[in-house]
Order: structure tokens, then C-alpha cells, then sequence
């Protein structure tokens, strides 16, 4: 599903860049799939029980359907199909909306119900940050009674002090977790490997469930209702598949392929069936068959393992609702926030105060209300199962767009959309158990971003009403302007085209003009990165007047300084001095009112709570704050 015009940067490394490569999205693409064996097999078994006996059919119907929900939704959908809808390398649901070009669609048209559709996916990707970290340590914890019962009671204190100070680093900078990600969870996919021969050679027979028949025939004898609960529950073995799309950007495909099918997918399936082979010979194993392979003297080390891969898990999950957030904010989806960047060599590593406080709120939340690994579990799954249909659907319609047959892309695209609608269909039975928990979360992110992004357009409509032409400003600098002051004045314009608001009050109340005068607008592309030649767009207006366009990627930074930095070096504005310069930006009052045309006037009021709160313009685009004026507007939507 490759567009001609896309070229990726990451297919072509040197074979010691590729391993090293691969030990990297071993670490962060398939943390979170990586740890679901602690609860994912579990989970599917107590269900295929349905309060009775575990008998041998439904064990080895279990490992089945595990297996290849692995290989259809994991191996096929995503190594082999998804992973080849990117954005010059980069991958995920902003992604796919920057190449359906939804952001800037009319209102009403496919396209803009798209962009609907995708941003709740994109909300839905919140959710699941908030309950990955929960189950994935919880679980792992929970191992600590396997080997002593009577400490059942601190499960939950130690879970919630190791998220707490998960989320209290962050602040520092992940870097040095950052550098054991890849050693840490080859060593956790080689445990998983060692323990799952041991369950194998114990019940060889388990290896009958390698064909499909066990998992179809066993779900065909059960009842609705319980085909449904076991459906559910296997789709916890697959929940982090995601993030191999995802992560994309950040590894390329061929790493993320060479890991999947020679690390993770073996150690995986070798696990899931060693657990299963526990069962058939010890149906009482059931509470924690992860656990109970491995022999009493490696419990304890086991726990501590299994800890330090979740809290991984955690990490890459928390990273990359950062960068979602980031991303969000330079299309429009959400109001601008403190970003910070917690190391200087990489652009990537960021640290969202905001977001990282509302997600361990979530987190720890979810950890005190359900208290286990199994009643989170029934929280678990349903908003990724949808974010997977919400992809694969996006996915063909970019295939379709790149000129492939709608035929076979119906075809394809088709059957694995059916699979992830069943598998909804699934995990919605477990609405009422907790799967409403992450639904209400992405609801409330959904409602705010399409709030922002309807708020935005209506300011947008009327700063139009209020912005002159370029031909009103050229007419005020030759004949209107009493003066013009020495020196050269930067005004911040959200528009490529007319006149910033900022220099109309500032010609309306000074009469005058500065000798030079350059109006900035930051334009974000929609694809990922800007190269730095293509950076600055320089356009005369008339003399002493410039207009300055600073193309920036939505996986890029914007700053007005840097950019204007390296448009000086380029010899695209001679003889400019940013250190003596004046900057003037616009702080705009947003006036919700019933009788404009626009949003529900409680909706309009919510944006302005946002836009009051969101961080101030020149903060965010890095201007220096002691060459900063504002200028204060009124707008009413």
C-alpha cells in the first residue's frame, strides 16, 4: 500500500544500524504486547470455563484462537498491510488524516466526517494510555502471591508506588530508561520463551491447537454469549499491536518486521502454549498460569522482571501519548500546552506536564477503582479494538486514494475490518465490567478536540471579518503613516494573507510604522517533516514590508526564533538583527454569544475556558520574552 511518492528514510540502513534498530522497537513497539501473557491467556481461560471445569477442548481452544489473533491481526494486518499506509515513514491515526488531508476539509463534506471519525480514534489512543500502565504493573505484581498469599493486601500500595514515581520522572527526562528499553525486553522475551518450553514439554499435546480448527470449532459449541466473553478476552493478547503502526517513524518498517517475526511473535506464541500445556496438566494453575511455569526459587525474580518490563510497557505508552499530544496541537486538534524538551540531541524526547498529571490522575484512578488485573481486564480492549477498525478503515481509504483497485482494497481492508469489528462486538459485552471507563475518557477527549477545532474555525471566521487586505496595509505605509520608527517590528499572523490584527491596533492608536516590518505565520504541512532549505518563505508586500511563511511538519517543533535564525543564515533576510527587534503578538478575549452564528453557545464557552487557558503564543513558539508586546482583541463567536 506504498505510495510511489513516498520515500521512507529508514529503508535502506547498514546492517549493525538495522540490529540496533530492531533492538529498539523491540524495547518500545512491543512493550505492551510483550507483557500480555501475564493476563491475557488467564483472562480467555476463566472465560472458557463460564463457571464450571477448565476441560482440555477449551484449553486447547484458547491457545488457539490466541495464536491466530496473533497472526491475522498482528502478523497480517499490521506487519504486512498497515505498516504500509505511511506518511513519508511516519505512521499512526494523524498520519492517515494528514494523507486523507481532513484537517482543512469544508464543513459537511466526507472529508471532515473523517477527520470526526479520526480523532476519536485518536481520543481512544487516551484511553488506552490510561489503562495499559494499570494492568500491565498490576499484573505483573500480582505474581507476589503466587509464592506468599498473606501479601495480597500490598499489591495494590506497591503497583500505585511504582506509577507514581513512573510518572514523577518523567520530568527528568526518560533517556536512561530509554537506553535499557532493547536489552531489557530481549531478556524478557527470551524468559517468556524458556518458560513456555518448559510448560510445552510437559504437555506436548498442547501443539495440536497450532491449527485454526481448535479455535473455530471450540467457539462454535459454546454458547452466544460465551463465544463472545472468550473473544474478549483473547483480544488481550493482541491489545499493543497499535503501536508497531505507530512507532513507525521512529524505527521504519524492516525493524519493526524483523522484530515482530524473529523476537517477539516466537517468544509470544511459545509462552501462550507453554501456559496452555500448565493448564492441561493442572487445571488449578488457572489464577496465574504465568506465574505457576516457572519454578518456586525464580518467583521472586520473576516479580521483579516482569515489574521492570511493565513499567518499559508504561513508558512507551506514556511517550507516545505525548507525542499524540504534540502532534494534536500543530494541526488545530488541541489548544496549545506547555511542551518541554527534556534533552537537547533529540527532538523527540518531551515531557507534557499537563497531559502526564491527567493521565496518572487516570491511571492511579483506575488502579484504586478496580483493585486487580481482572477486573481491570474488563476495562481493557474495547477502545482498542475500536482504534484498530477506526485504522484499518482509514487505511483503505488512502489505499484507494493512492489509485489501488477499490475492489481488492474492499477485499482485503474488508476482511480484516470484520475482524475487528467482531472482536468489538466482543469486548462491548464488557461495557458494563469496566469497558466504560477508557470510553468515557476518550469521550471527554473527543468532545474537547472537536470543540477546539470548531472554536478555532469560528475565530478564524471572524478575524476574516476584521483582517484588512495586504492592499489597505501597502496604501497606510505610503500615504497614511505619519512616521516610521527606527528599528524592525515582528508581528505574528495566524493567516498567510492579509493583515495581522496586532499591526491594525498598532497603526490604529500609534499612527506609524517601524522602518522594516515582517509578518510571521507559522504553517504546519501536512506530512511529517520539513527540510530546513524549505523552511522560510520569504514574499515582498512593498518596500519595508515582508511577509514570512515558516513551514514546519506536524512532527516538528515550531519556533519562530530558530526559524528566523536560519532564514538570516540562508541570506534570505540580510541585514536583520533578531537580537534588536521588537515582537508584537496578538492576545485575543474570546465573547461567546447566542445571537452569532456558530456553536452552542455552552460549547463556545468551554472553548473560551480553553483559549484562556492555553499556553501563551509567544511561549509556545520559543519567542524571547523580553522583546514581546501584546495587543489585546475582542472576538465574539
Amino acid at each position: 500500500m506504498s505510495s510511489p511518492s513516498v520515500v521512507n528514510s529508514h529503508s535502506a540502513p547498514s546492517s549493525p544500524l538495522k540490529l540496533a534498530t530492531t533492538l529498539g522497537a523491540l524495547g518500545v513497539v512491543y512493550g505492551d504486547i510483550g507483557t500480555s501473557p501475564l493476563y491475557a491467556l488467564k483472562e480467555a481461560a476463566k472465560a472458557a470455563t463460564h463457571g464450571g471445569p477448565l476441560t482440555h477442548d477449551a484449553v486447547l481452544g484458547v491457545a488457539s484462537l490466541i495464536l491466530w489473533a496473533l497472526i491475522l491481526i498482528i502478523s497480517l494486518k499490521y506487519a504486512m498491510l498497515i505498516l504500509r499506509a505511511d506518511n513519508r515513514g511516519e505512521g499512526g491515526i494523524v498520519a492517515l488524516l494528514a494523507l486523507l488531508h481532513a484537517r482543512n476539509a469544508p464543513p459537511g463534506s466526507w472529508r471532515a466526517q473523517l477527520l470526526v471519525v479520526g480523532l476519536i480514534g485518536a481520543a481512544l489512543l487516551y484511553g488506552d494510555g490510561a489503562i495499559t500502565p494499570a494492568i500491565s504493573v498490576l499484573s505483573a505484581i500480582e505474581g507476589l502471591k503466587v509464592d506468599a498469599p498473606s501479601v495480597e493486601h500490598l499489591v495494590v500500595p506497591i503497583t500505585i508506588a511504582i506509577l507514581v514515581g513512573l510518572f514523577v520522572i518523567q520530568k527528568h527526562g526518560t533517556g536512561f530508561i530509554g537506553q535499557i528499553f532493547g536489552p531489557v525486553m530481549l531478556f524478557w522475551f527470551a524468559v517468556l520463551a524458556a518458560l513456555g518450553i518448559h510448560g510445552i514439554i510437559k504437555a506436548p499435546a498442547v501443539l495440536a491447537a497450532l491449527s485454526p480448527y481448535y479455535a473455530v470449532d471450540f467457539l462454535l459449541h459454546q454458547d452466544f454469549h460465551v463465544s463472545f466473553a472468550i473473544l474478549g478476552a483473547a483480544f488481550l493478547a493482541v491489545t499493543g499491536g497499535e503501536a508497531m503502526y505507530a512507532d513507525m517513524g521512529h524505527f521504519g518498517r524492516f525493524p519493526i518486521r524483523l522484530a515482530w517475526f524473529a523476537v517477539a511473535l516466537p517468544a509470544l506464541v511459545l509462552n501462550y502454549f507453554g501456559q496452555a500445556g500448565l493448564l492441561i496438566t493442572d487445571p488449578t494453575a488457572i489464577d496465574n498460569p504465568f506465574y505457576q511455569l516457572a519454578p518456586d526459587w525464580a518467583q521472586y525474580p520473576l516479580v521483579a522482571v516482569a515489574a521492570l518490563a511493565t513499567v518499559i510497557a508504561s513508558q512507551a505508552i506514556i511517550s507516545g501519548v505525548y507525542s499524540l499530544t504534540q502532534q494534536s496541537i500543530q494541526l488545530g486538534f488541541l489548544p496549545r500546552m506547555q511542551i518541554r524538551h527534556t534533552t537537547s540531541d533529540a527532538m523527540g524526547q518531551i515531557y507534557v506536564p499537563l497531559v502526564n498529571w491527567l493521565l496518572a490522575a487516570a491511571t492511579l484512578g483506575a488502579v484504586i477503582g478496580f483493585g486487580t488485573s481482572d477486573a481491570l481486564a474488563g476495562a481493557y480492549g474495547i477502545a482498542v479494538s475500536l482504534l484498530m477498525a477506526i485504522t484499518t478503515l482509514l487505511a483503505a481509504l488512502v489505499a484507494i486514494q493512492w489509485g489501488y483497485s477499490p475492489v481488492l482494497v474492499i477485499a482485503v481492508n474488508g476482511f480484516f475490518f470484520v475482524i475487528d469489528c467482531i472482536f468489538f462486538a466482543a469486548n462491548s459485552t464488557k461495557l458494563f465490567e469496566g469497558g466504560w471507563f477508557p470510553l468515557v475518557l476518550a469521550a471527554v477527549v473527543a468532545f474537547l478536540m472537536l470543540t477546539w477545532r470548531g472554536g478555532v474555525r469560528l475565530v478564524e471566521i471572524a478575524r476574516g471579518k476584521l483582517r484588512q487586505p495586504e492592499e489597505d496595509l501597502i496604501e497606510t505605509a505610503i500615504s497614511k503613516c505619519r512616521a516610521r520608527l527606527t528599528g524592525t517590528a515582528i508581528f505574528l499572523a495566524s493567516n498567510p494573507k492579509g493583515v495581522p490584527l496586532a499591526l491594525t491596533q498598532f497603526v490604529k492608536h500609534n499612527h506609524c510604522l517601524h522602518a522594516r516590518v515582517l509578518l510571521v505565520t507559522i504553517q504546519i504541512e501536512e506530512q511529517p517533516r520539513i527540510a530546513d532549505e524549505d523552511r522560510a518563505e520569504v514574499i515582498e508586500i512593498t518596500e519595508g514590508i515582508t511577509r514570512i511563511i515558516l513551514h514546519y511538519g506536524f512532527m516538528q517543533y515550531p519556533t519562530i526564533h530558530k526559524g528566523l535564525l536560519l532564514a538570516c543564515k540562508q541570506g534570505k533576510l540580510p541585514g536583520l538583527d533578531l537580537t534588536d527587534v521588537t515582537y508584537y503578538v496578538g492576545r485575543e478575549t474570546i465573547i461567546p454569544r447566542e445571537d452569532v452564528p456558530g456553536m452552542w453557545v455552552w460549547r463556545e464557552a468551554i472553548f473560551a475556558f480553553l483559549q484562556r487557558n492555553a499556553e501563551r503564543t509567544a511561549a509556545f513558539f520559543d519567542v524571547p520574552t523580553s522583546q514581546v508586546v501584546e495587543f489585546g482583541t475582542e472576538i465574539e463567536i
